[in-house]
């Protein structure tokens, strides 16, 4: 039996046809269309493509995956972590759990779980709030 392999993978090294088909599950979802054809055509594909790759792509938050878990590298500065806390806080974002390490070098891993289900922004716009946060030399997400 054949084992479905998944990657997460940034948006701009895709080829446009695949956020086209993004495009259009977008613009059904919305109810801007109802109509398959009349989307595609917006967008500019055929339905062919779109059926070929509706259920192959989808956005990372689109599987409703609840729970965010993000491995962060701090400087090892007073009020960093309560900041991120906030940012998550004023999202609607509930921590789940926070695991940190003895700082060494003047640096700090932490790691962040966040129930994302009440959230009121889109969590890849969290995701970009903290990682621009002063302090924060590196964010990831961990699936």
């Amino acid at each position: 039996m054949y084992n479905k392999k998944y990657y997460v993978v940034e948006s701009s090294v895709l080829p446009e046809v695949f956020i086209k088909v993004m495009e259009v599950k977008k613009l059904l979802n919305e109810g801007k269309f109802t109509r398959v054809n009349d989307a595609v055509k917006e967008v500019g594909i055929s339905r062919s493509t779109y059926y070929k790759y509706k259920d192959s792509i989808f956005e990372f938050y689109e599987n409703k995956t609840q729970i965010l878990t993000l491995a962060l590298i701090l400087d090892h500065v007073s009020g960093i972590l309560s900041k991120i806390l906030d940012v998550v806080a004023k999202a609607n974002g509930n921590i789940l759990t926070i695991n940190q390490s003895i700082p060494q070098e003047d640096f700090a891993m932490v790691s962040i779980s966040i129930d994302t289900i009440a959230l009121n922004q889109n969590p890849d716009e969290l995701i970009d709030v903290i990682k621009n946060l002063p302090g924060v030399r590196k964010l990831q997400i961990i699936k």
